[in-house]
């Protein structure tokens, strides 16, 4: 799927792998920015979603959250022609606290916003 090319930066949000996109960021995602029911990974409409809770909307291990963001940061080097705009992904419905989420997206390139939460994390530092 192809993310459109709108003015409003992607918006990049918390999601599961069941793609059901029924609560938070990812419910506006999918009323706003146009994610796709169904689909719990990547871009969709102008929108990504990185999953932080399994198909049976479990919470998934930091490490396999930190693979999605690996996938995104990849994704956004690649699409240096789009701003992504990250909502503190893992922070709300699936629990985690933004010093355990922020680190994965230390040296994101310039073309991603982070969350405040994020930057007051990494401003910190070391991890």
């Amino acid at each position: 799927m192809q993310i459109s090319t709108s003015i409003d930066p992607v918006f990049v949000f918390g999601s599961n792998l069941a793609g059901r996109h029924g609560k938070g960021a990812a419910l506006w995602a999918r009323q706003h920015r146009g994610a796709i029911y169904g689909q719990g990974v990547g871009p969709q409409g102008n929108a990504y979603a990185i999953p932080t809770k399994d198909r049976q909307l479990r919470v998934l291990p930091l490490e396999t959250i930190r693979g999605y963001v690996d996938q995104f940061l990849g994704y956004a080097n690649r699409r240096a022609d789009l701003r992504f705009e990250v909502t503190p992904i893992g922070c709300g419905l699936a629990g985690y606290r933004p010093n355990q989420i922020a680190p994965m997206f230390a040296g994101a390139p310039a073309n991603v916003i982070l969350p405040d939460v994020f930057l007051a994390v990494l401003a910190a530092g070391p991890f």
